[in-house]
């Protein structure tokens, strides 16, 4: 006797607010074990730090070209100030379009993004480190490292925009191109330089990553419900 196939199930729709809700819950977890192996001064983890920061330094002194190239980078390509006037301009380009909710949303984000890690600076209290003969100079606690953490944001907040107004092909693979370079380079020159340890940038980049997955998902969330 003949039978019929059941019909193939649907591959469940993509889920604007679980998907970037759940990354940013474990991106959180993950967050807040760094804070703590941080702020205890983890053996393992204060030793691969002063590891790497030695290389890295030696590298610095020895290669003073390279060495001009990363201030360059981090002081004027990639600083904190430049990232947070893309935002600006996003936002602003955001509300001359009439989208309000989404250039208010971005730039609440961002200064989010700013007091979580100047608030994590002076609670953890971290210090930056010390060399004899040092080749840059940085204020403020060490930790999170503030140039990944905003840049992190930016380029995140800025890659959410894109892929919200339809934004794919070949545009879309050079605007993410161009974020990981950045979010990965503003971190190495921070290192190179020698104002940072490995896991202060490592912190930056988590919590940059979190704050713009839960901002995602909260704005989706206020979205959907607005059309119910």
């Amino acid at each position: 006797m003949y039978s019929r196939r059941p019909a193939p199930s649907t591959p469940p729709a993509h889920d604007p607010v679980a998907v970037p809700a759940r990354t940013g819950a474990v991106l959180a977890v993950v967050s807040v074990v760094l804070v703590v192996l941080v702020a205890v001064s983890w053996a393992p983890l204060v030793s691969f730090d002063r590891t790497v920061a030695d290389r890295l330094h030696h590298w610095a002194v020895t290669e003073p070209g390279l060495t001009r190239v990363n201030r360059v980078l981090t002081d004027w390509v990639w600083d904190p100030w430049a990232m947070r006037g893309l935002i600006a301009a996003a936002a602003a380009w955001l509300w001359w379009r009439g989208e309000r909710l989404p250039a208010l949303w971005v730039a609440v984000t961002s200064a989010v993004g700013t007091f979580v890690q100047q608030g994590l600076k002076s609670a953890v209290g971290r210090e930056r480190p010390q060399w004899p003969d040092p080749v840059d100079s940085a204020h403020y606690a060490a930790f999170p490292s503030g140039h990944a953490m905003t840049a992190m944001v930016t380029c995140g907040l800025l890659l959410w925009l894109l892929r919200r107004h339809g934004v794919d092909g070949r545009l879309w693979h050079w605007s993410v191109t161009a974020a990981v370079v950045s979010v990965a380079g503003v971190g190495l020159t921070r290192l190179y330089l020698g104002v940072h340890w490995p896991s202060d940038v490592l912190g930056g980049w988590l919590m940059g990553a979190c704050l713009v997955a839960l901002s995602a998902a909260a704005y989706e969330r206020v979205v959907l419900s607005r059309k119910r």
